[in-house]
């Protein structure tokens, strides 16, 4: 690990930084649920019908894209770093109520989540990113989130396959037991967090002003596109995989396992390059090969075919979420003390292309197969071309 600091990162990390760095990876070890396997358990749950597991995903980005500016101001309250450790208990919380679905109680159980859901994201993700840009600087800022990543990305090799093991032996409760535990554990490192004073300072009437504003609809633009093509890799590609592998979950999960493990030292290697070059070229090129990618999945057929169009799409991705996860932090922490405010555009952009991208996937795929979704996934990831430094600050 000296070695590593010394001849990678070079500078000195943030005490605040390691908090939330390892706070972050540890969570990490249950993003195998929500972003791979949750799908699929939903899409079973409702036999089936794709529609029902699209309606609570626009629910839950809906709810929160209301919500975000009035959980802004509630964050001035009871600060920063609080939040965080709540959290903790909110992401346990939404796990421990998937453990008692079934049929039966499902509706019940969604309408719960969605609340439960709502409130993680309040608490953790708007003191997440105004915690990174404050804890990170330009000059490193490029490595310290390719390390964050490459580190997610070694998680992402184990679980995946953790979990598909899981489920395979046991049931999706095993699953759910675990994901439980380890939120409960990823609040240790937030005891010691650096406390950071940011103030919401917009009105929720100004917030939608300056949300709709001609002077951020560039950028607007550019974060719906990014969140309408997430939609379509946490949604739609886990479901469609899961039935071209006729339900077997736990190849979904060795598969995705082995994916991952191609990309991690091409993900450190563009975080030192992108702290030295033009991050909207890169950014640039990257979302054109990215998008290609998204094209190339609409003929997969096979196992194998999964493999070379995910790997492909794996490194792709690397230069299209590097720069752009990097420029993002940079605006926010150019901001100054506006930087919970453009904070709080950023998400709200971000829930409503997911909305908006679910919307045509239901529209779609009344007409088509689910993989002629993947289509709307490449338009959208070129919309990311559209950011634009406009400063929130007067």
């Amino acid at each position: 690990m000296k070695i590593f600091k010394k001849t990678y990162l070079k500078e000195k990390l943030t005490p605040g930084f390691v908090s939330l760095y390892t706070g972050k990876m540890i969570v990490q070890l249950s993003q195998g649920i929500g972003g791979l396997f949750l799908p699929i358990f939903l899409f079973k749950i409702f036999d089936l019908k794709i529609e029902y597991v699209i309606y609570y995903y626009i629910a839950n980005s809906f709810a929160y894209l209301i919500s975000v500016a009035y959980g802004a101001k509630f964050l001035n309250k009871i600060g920063f770093r609080r939040s965080l450790r709540m959290s903790v208990f909110f992401g346990a919380l939404y796990y421990l109520l998937f453990y008692f679905a079934n049929k039966e109680n499902i509706f019940l159980i969604l309408i719960l989540a969605i609340i439960v859901l709502t409130f993680f994201r309040l608490f953790y993700w708007l003191p997440y990113h105004v915690d990174f840009a404050k804890f990170t600087t330009k000059e490193s800022r490029g490595k310290q989130f390719s390390l964050l990543e490459a580190t997610r990305l070694l998680i992402g090799v184990i679980s995946p396959l953790m979990f598909g093991f899981l489920i395979k032996e046991f049931n999706f409760e095993a699953m759910f037991l675990i994901g439980i535990l380890i939120y409960l554990i990823s609040g240790i490192p937030y005891i010691f967090i650096t406390r950071t004073r940011e103030k919401f300072s917009w009105t929720y009437k100004q917030t939608w002003k300056e949300f709709f504003s001609k002077k951020n609809r560039d950028t607007i633009l550019a974060y719906i596109g990014d969140g309408a093509e997430n939609t379509i890799g946490t949604i739609i590609w886990p479901i469609f995989i899961w039935e071209l592998l006729k339900g077997n979950v736990f190849s979904v999960g060795a598969i995705s396992s082995l994916i991952v493990m191609v990309t991690i030292i091409m993900q450190l290697a563009l975080g030192k390059y992108t702290d030295k070059v033009n991050k909207k070229k890169i950014l640039h090129w990257g979302s054109f090969f990215y998008s290609l990618g998204w094209i190339a999945k609409v003929f997969v057929v096979s196992g194998f075919q999964i493999f070379i169009t995910a790997t492909y799409h794996n490194l792709s991705r690397i230069f299209f979420r590097t720069p752009l996860d990097v420029l993002t932090y940079e605006m926010a922490a150019d901001e100054g003390h506006y930087v919970d405010e453009f904070t709080v555009i950023h998400e709200m952009a971000i829930s409503m292309g997911k909305i908006l991208m679910l919307i045509l996937v239901l529209i779609t795929t009344f007409f088509v197969s689910i993989q002629w979704t993947f289509v709307l996934a490449a338009i959208f990831a070129l919309m990311v071309n559209f950011i634009k430094f406009n400063p929130l600050k007067r």
